[in-house]
């Protein structure tokens, strides 16, 4: 499948008739099994990239990583793709459309793209110099912009559905195809922001918040794991290794692995 055909059929999960749900990966490991147990897109988690190279989230991942990785999961995945690719990296709006372009031509048709405790007027340019610098690469990226109104408290909590709605607008009229509001967990708050800002919405898995069907039936178009399925796994990791470690009991090793599986045969050449 092509990059134009990718990113149509990226654009198209968003718009019904279910909810997507995505399990952030990591690396192309974690991205082949991901498809392979039935996801439709391949979403990474910034935090989850950056720790699996050794850094903080937050910025501190050089870019050139990140696009490497998207290389690798391109490389091994039949599916769309869609980077986190947190505030782009830069508080320029040109070096933010540089970094999306290479993003693209790595294999991205959907991005990620936070305000943090950035002005919305900045984040809107950003949105803007993405969406340019996709279209250099020619790909009709899908801009996922996420506002952390509610992941930062940047208002009062009986302000955070108004300014994400009103942050929401502004990134809209900048070029957005989505708004990405994290940490939202009220139901009459969602239906609120999906009405607000008409675009689709995406939330967060975390505690408290809905499951899929309902978020599907107050109007959400996407619900992302973040670093769910991260979390989970190098949980296990350091579940077994302490146990291992413990005793040198081999046992334990087979407890947590579970039943053989072939990942030589996951990770053949696609034809």
């Amino acid at each position: 499948m092509s990059a134009s055909q990718h990113a149509a059929a990226f654009h198209a999960l968003h718009k019904g008739p279910e909810i997507l749900l995505l399990p952030n990966a990591w690396d192309a490991g974690s991205a082949r099994i991901i498809e392979s147990v039935g996801a439709k897109a391949i979403a990474t988690s910034s935090a989850a990239v950056a720790w699996s190279h050794g850094y903080a989230d937050g910025h501190d991942l050089p870019v050139a990583l990140l696009v490497r990785t998207i290389e690798q999961i391109a490389r091994v995945v039949h599916i769309p793709i869609t980077a986190d690719a947190e505030g782009g990296y830069s508080d320029d709006p040109a070096e933010v459309g540089r970094n999306v372009e290479a993003l693209c031509k790595a294999g991205a048709v959907g991005i990620n793209l936070e305000d943090g405790r950035d002005a919305p007027e900045l984040h809107a340019r950003k949105v803007a110099a993405a969406r340019e610098g996709a279209q250099r690469a020619g790909v009709d990226l899908y801009i996922n912009a996420r506002t952390d109104v509610y992941l930062k408290r940047l208002v009062p909590p009986e302000e955070m559905a108004a300014e994400s709605i009103r942050r929401g607008l502004i990134a809209k009229e900048a070029g957005a195809s989505g708004l990405f509001v994290p940490g939202v967990t009220d139901e009459k708050e969602i239906a609120a922001i999906v009405k607000g800002v008409g675009i689709p919405v995406n939330i967060m898995a975390r505690p408290g918040v809905p499951p899929a069907a309902k978020l599907q039936a107050l109007g959400a178009r996407r619900l992302s794991a973040a670093t769910g399925v991260a979390a989970a796994a190098w949980a296990t990791v350091r579940a077994a290794t302490d146990a291992f470690l413990a005793e040198g009991d081999s046992e334990v090793l087979a407890q947590h692995a579970g039943a053989p599986f072939n990942y030589n045969e996951l990770f053949k050449p696609k034809a």
